[in-house]
């Protein structure tokens, strides 16, 4: 059995378009896989601890392999808490909504907390980074309601796919399924384009 986790990016609930394309992607894994045990993790729930300045000089003290004061080893015990959550899974899949040509603040904040040496990553003065997540694999469901790639630059730029896949990769995931929805909501209507994502969507869940 493999667990697939799905890290929402998205607050926008009943709403949210990612979140919708999710549910399609979901429904069909569970069909299709079934007894693999299927978690969320909605970033927005407030499980997701602070990256502030303790655990950002406990982590310095793991790459110079020095001590922690109590503060500090408080704010890594919460850091170690969400990386196992995350590492417990095999399959990830990710929604992820654009916000201002990128990712919503909080999945950086998760990006933030989940990338530490030993955990996601590992670093040799030479030979520099190692991601350590070869293991697994990933879908992520990219939805902007403005940029669109056929579309001039008044309607923006996309940092959100180079930027989210670069942190995969660098952490070690090479297997990537992007699923994209871009409708343009001012002008078009999006709802040939939804019904091809979801289909998409749950072609990519019945293979993975």
């Amino acid at each position: 059995m493999s667990t697939l986790l799905h890290v929402s990016a998205s607050p926008r609930g009943a709403e949210s378009e990612s979140l919708a394309l999710a549910e399609a992607f979901v429904t069909t894994y569970q069909q299709t896989h079934p007894g693999d045990p299927v978690e969320h993790w909605d970033l927005w729930d407030g499980s997701l601890p602070e990256f502030g300045p303790a655990a950002a000089t406990a982590k310095m003290a793991v790459f110079g392999g020095t001590g922690f004061d109590e503060t500090q080893a408080v704010a890594w015990r919460s850091v170690e808490a969400a990386f196992a959550r995350f590492d417990s899974a095999s399959r990830y899949l990710f929604s992820v909504p654009m916000w201002n040509a990128g990712v919503p603040y909080v999945l950086k904040q998760f990006i933030d907390v989940v990338s530490q040496p030993g955990m996601i990553f590992g670093f040799d003065p030479h030979d520099g980074y190692t991601g350590l997540l070869a293991d697994k694999k990933a879908a992520v469901i990219y939805t902007g309601g403005v940029y669109g790639p056929d579309r001039g630059p008044g309607f923006g730029a996309d940092f959100q796919t180079s930027f989210f896949e670069d942190w995969l990769r660098w952490a070690g995931v090479t297997e990537i399924e992007p699923i994209h929805f871009r409708p343009n909501l001012v002008t078009a209507d999006p709802a040939a384009g939804r019904r091809a994502a979801a289909e998409q969507a749950r072609d990519v869940a019945t293979k993975f």
